[in-house]
């Protein structure tokens, strides 16, 4: 009996995988593909994505595999007629490092993410393939396909639009497929030369449109989509290399024979189609499986990713009793209105981006906005954002940072040391995390880590001026700049409270300890202090 089985290994799968196995949860990870999959598919991580990914510890192996969005050049009748960057202007700021996200083969990604959970003891099951489950209550069955069976106290399909566990589970999944809006999809390799592979070609011409994206870490390798080819009654082509090298050849003007290899082609319809509910008892779904939608502003792994790191810590908190009753159905309260957002907005994107192309220099970077980054989302109308407060923290439309939302980064120095860090590196691994900002949040730092140990990690954040020589404590920050306070808009003496998915569980007046007591029982479960954890934080603080 494992503790979780994970099905499909796609970057939904094994960014949940990653974060369970840091956490020390026994699980198992299979895939009905007989070997791993080489296709490059999505483009990308966003930048919310890469926030997951440096806190699961692999962002620098992305950025070195990848490359960052390339300018987009716009073609009409096989002549450039407009150059688009899209991210023209932005740049990091001290709360968000990343501003863009990053090209990258999915093939690729899912192979850092792969060494990573081999790093844990975990590998991929290939070629296995789930067929049947029962769930009796305390744990899952699970019927495989040779015909043997494995038990899970939860199962986790994350295997894709076609998902087998879902259809297993009877669950809805309602929307839409526009049979009239088909792509044909493949990774083809291009003559070395032919094309610059500094930029994301787009070619919209009135009767189809092809669009080449070079593929990064390679030489020759491109991401092609097109408009179906048609026979004579209208009706669209299966896709084929041929039939890739004659749109090849009408849109761009450029020999056919530049395409020398085509392959993983793919016909792809818009589908907008949303399950009605991500947890059936002790299996539950995320990625694709549970969501997919127009791929405008390329937002489905993305939305996967998130999915995976809203649901790792909750599952780990309900597997060891921990947290307060209902934390894993807050899964489904966070990510479902998440999932309705996001179809909205692709399918918005894609209608605008389908108008602008009609005029000479329109392109796919309408389909780009502020939104699309990931930044923007929060859970404000989640229980989780109410604790502890009465709901004041985490309703309504107020400005600045509120319960549900984002943790902002920003950069700061290790108090001791003087020597720099960031928020996002306190932030980092599994934990919850307690700011302390203003001496007046000592003694709820002190209480949170003597009743909640290894579950928290605190900090106390000074201001410039502050400590005194020898005096902060080995976790202690400095916020010099004040950028820390700046980017949480708080004042005085505040305690902040981090979920260990990075969202803002709590900001409180350091007077308010029951609020944030409330707090942490309810993501962490109610504990007795240790009164031997709490001597030493204090005779610690004394002597530091």
């Amino acid at each position: 009996m494992t503790d979780v089985l994970i099905v499909g290994a796609g970057p939904t799968g094994l960014t949940l995988a990653c974060d369970l196995a840091r956490r020390g949860v026994a699980l198992r990870i299979v895939d009905r593909s007989p070997e791993h999959p080489r296709s490059s598919r999505s483009k990308g991580p966003n930048a919310r994505s890469l926030e997951v990914l440096e806190d699961l510890g692999v962002v620098e192996a992305v950025l070195a595999a990848g490359s960052p969005p390339l300018p987009m050049r716009k073609y009409r009748d096989g002549v450039p007629v407009a150059d688009t960057d899209p991210y023209a202007g932005s740049s990091p700021t001290p709360d968000a490092p990343y501003d863009r996200g990053r090209l990258i083969a999915q093939w690729r990604l899912e192979e850092i993410l792969r060494d990573r959970l081999a790093g844990y003891g975990v590998a991929v099951e290939t070629g296995t393939e789930v067929v049947g489950l029962t769930d009796d209550g305390s744990s899952v069955t699970v019927t495989l396909a040779d015909g043997s069976t494995a038990g899970a106290r939860y199962v986790v399909g994350c295997d894709g639009a076609h998902s087998r566990v879902r259809k297993l589970l009877g669950v809805p999944f309602d929307g839409e497929t526009d049979e009239e809006q088909l792509m044909v999809c493949g990774d083809v390799e291009i003559t070395p030369g032919v094309l610059d592979r500094g930029i994301w070609h787009q070619w919209f011409d009135e009767d189809g449109a092809v669009m080449l994206c070079p593929v990064p870490g390679t030489r020759t390798g491109w991401w092609f989509q097109s408009g179906p080819e048609r026979d004579a009654d209208g009706r669209p082509l299966a896709p084929s290399p041929d039939g890739f090298r004659r749109l090849f050849a009408r849109h761009t003007r450029l020999p056919a024979g530049s395409i020398t290899g085509a392959t993983l082609l793919s016909t792809y319809r818009v589908n907008v189609r949303m399950a009605d509910r991500y947890r059936v008892g002790r299996v539950l779904l995320a990625g694709d499986a549970a969501h997919v939608h127009a791929i405008a502003g390329g937002l489905g792994m993305n939305t996967g990713i998130q999915d995976a790191f809203n649901l790792g810590w909750k599952l780990d908190r309900t597997l060891r009793k921990r947290g307060g009753p209902g934390l894993l159905d807050t899964y489904e309260e966070e990510r479902l209105p998440v999932a309705a957002w996001t179809l909205a907005l692709t399918s918005e994107r894609l209608r605008a981006t389908l108008e602008a192309i009609r005029e000479p220099g329109g392109g796919l970077d309408t389909a780009i906005t502020p939104s699309t980054a990931g930044l923007d989302r929060g859970y404000r109308w989640s229980s989780l954002a109410r604790l502890g407060n009465g709901g004041g923290n985490g309703d309504g439309d107020e400005d600045g940072v509120r319960s549900g939302d984002r943790a902002p980064d920003a950069p700061c120095a290790e108090a001791a040391t003087g020597a720099p860090t960031r928020l996002f590196r306190v932030f980092a691994g599994p934990h919850i995390t307690v700011l302390g900002f203003g001496a007046g949040t000592e003694r709820t730092l002190r209480e949170a880590a003597g009743t909640h140990g290894e579950a928290v990690r605190t900090s106390r954040v000074y201001d410039a001026g502050e400590p005194g020589p020898g005096t902060a404590a080995p976790d202690a920050l400095h916020d010099r700049d004040g950028l820390a306070r700046a980017a949480y808009g708080v004042d005085g003496d505040t305690v902040v409270v981090i979920r260990p998915d990075n969202h803002v569980a709590l900001i409180a007046a350091a007077r308010d300890r029951d609020a944030v007591r409330r707090c942490l029982d309810a993501l962490d479960g109610v504990r007795e202090p240790d009164p031997m954890s709490v001597a030493s934080m204090v005779d610690g603080t004394r002597k530091g």
